[in-house]
């Protein structure tokens, strides 16, 4: 049944009910959101839908690195700030004004073994890609290799430092081909109240090759204001997600991009290199060029703990399944 909903475009995917169904199965994991509707001003009920237009009370709280004034002598003064060796140390001194940080071949040697776990869990069919073809979400479930990659300890300790809030891991996604995503800011997929409490990892599973859909990034965006629902045309109603919601957020991103004098990089990644991004930076997949090149790769998603996590384009609260 997972698999047959993984794989579904049909008209139940714009039909609000079936996000009702799914929550009211849920319940029991969203009531840690009935406390934090009630610190928010939400005047919803737990398996209803939720946006950011829904928040009456936001609140104040931001990410340290994020706040104004933030110097490079109070992070590195910070006690935590020494577990990490040299490498790390240096990215997370430029994260408030990149919004992301780069760790060569971190899992260099076990990138090859994911590779071949992704290939055994499909000719099990344990896992398959989702209905864009892309993506094969959440092979961590089906795999102790993959789990343990996903909740790897300096991987837990990074988030915790940026978040200053213990890291909920939520969400992983393996790749074979580049996903050609345009530009977006994952806090549309992934959102949190406080803004910003959300983070992410790529993982290069094999040195990408220019033409194969390499990552693409704007260095800085991440101090943009974020995109939510108000500020776009996305054909909503009461009972309907539009039909054309995500694309007119990606159009709208893309007037954004145009806007600023920011300029995209990419990400010839060694095999084991990572990526890890701000919540708000901008980034997507560039046009696959090279149709004979793979573009292996993971991506696991954090959000932090104790703040509202929804999921402001389909507009449902986040069912954390995962546990530490």
């Amino acid at each position: 049944m997972n698999r047959w909903v993984q794989k579904y475009t049909g008209i139940l995917r714009s039909l609000r009910i079936t996000y009702w169904l799914y929550n009211v199965t849920n319940l029991g994991k969203l009531k840690r959101n009935k406390q934090l509707y009630k610190q928010f001003g939400v005047k919803k009920a737990l398996w209803q839908s939720i946006s950011h237009a829904d928040i009456k009370q936001a609140s104040n709280d931001i990410p340290w690195m994020d706040k104004t004034g933030i110097t490079v002598d109070a992070i590195r003064q910070h006690n935590a700030f020494k577990k990490f060796g040299a490498t790390i140390q240096k990215q997370l001194l430029h994260w408030p004004e990149n919004g992301y940080l780069i760790i060569p071949q971190m899992f260099a040697e076990k990138a090859d073994e994911i590779n071949a776990e992704i290939e055994r869990l499909k000719e099990e069919n344990k896992v398959d890609f989702n209905f864009t073809g892309r993506k094969i979400m959440d092979a961590w479930k089906y795999s102790n290799l993959i789990d343990t990659i996903f909740r790897d300890a300096q991987l837990l300790d990074i988030f915790e430092f940026i978040f200053q809030k213990k890291p909920v891991p939520f969400q992983t996604i393996n790749f074979v081909y580049g996903s050609e995503q345009r530009p977006h800011s994952d806090s549309i997929h992934m959102t949190t109240e406080p803004l910003g409490y959300l983070s992410a990892v790529w993982i290069a599973l094999e040195d990408i090759q220019p033409g194969s859909g390499e990552l693409v990034y704007y260095p800085g965006s991440h101090k943009l204001n974020y995109v939510m629902s108000e500020d776009y045309q996305t054909g909503n109603n009461a009972l309907l997600i539009g039909g054309h919601n995500y694309e007119h957020y990606e159009d709208k991103i893309d007037e954004l991009i145009q806007q600023q004098t920011t300029k995209p990089e990419y990400f010839y990644a060694k095999k084991g290199d990572v990526f890890i991004w701000h919540a708000n930076l901008l980034h997507g997949g560039s046009a696959i060029t090279d149709t004979s090149l793979t573009r292996k790769s993971m991506v696991g998603h954090y959000y932090a703990d104790g703040v509202l996590c929804y999921h402001e384009i389909s507009q449902r609260p986040a069912v954390i399944k995962t546990t530490q």
